[in-house]
């Protein structure tokens, strides 16, 4: 039961965090220009794609149906964006602004990437008449 309450929370918790992000990534572009790999083209793309993805994946978090899938897909996009931490943690000037920030930012990253994981676990591991988490 502790478990269950302890997973939504954090799905609900994550969930609206991504779709905040996601918001964020339509108001304030330039805020993750610095973000975006040099060797990436069109990087208000990438960025407007990212928040679009964010929003897709909060709002599938919060639907029982989805949630295995945007579970997944939570899962893959926190790996795709650990590139860019680690590269930023190397540069002269980190977009995070300093190495430390950029130090605790990839911890934070990896923290994600790990309720991810228990995020699938949970989601697969739920039978279909358990399915309302």
């Amino acid at each position: 039961m502790v478990k269950k309450i302890f997973t939504v929370l954090f799905r609900i918790f994550i969930a609206l965090f991504l779709i905040f992000g996601g918001v964020q990534h339509f108001m304030n572009m330039e805020f993750y220009l610095p973000f975006v790999p040099a060797f990436l083209p069109f990087k208000p793309f990438v960025i407007y794609a990212s928040g679009v993805l964010e929003i897709i994946i909060g709002i599938g978090l919060l639907i029982p149906k989805t949630k295995q899938f945007s579970a997944w897909a939570y899962l893959l996009l926190m790996l795709s964006f650990l590139p860019v931490h680690v590269a930023d943690l190397f540069t002269e000037t980190p977009a995070m602004g300093t190495h430390s920030a950029a130090i605790i930012r990839l911890f934070v990253q990896f923290l994600l990437i790990a309720l991810g994981i228990y995020f699938v676990r949970f989601a697969t591991s739920t039978t279909p008449a358990n399915n309302e988490n």
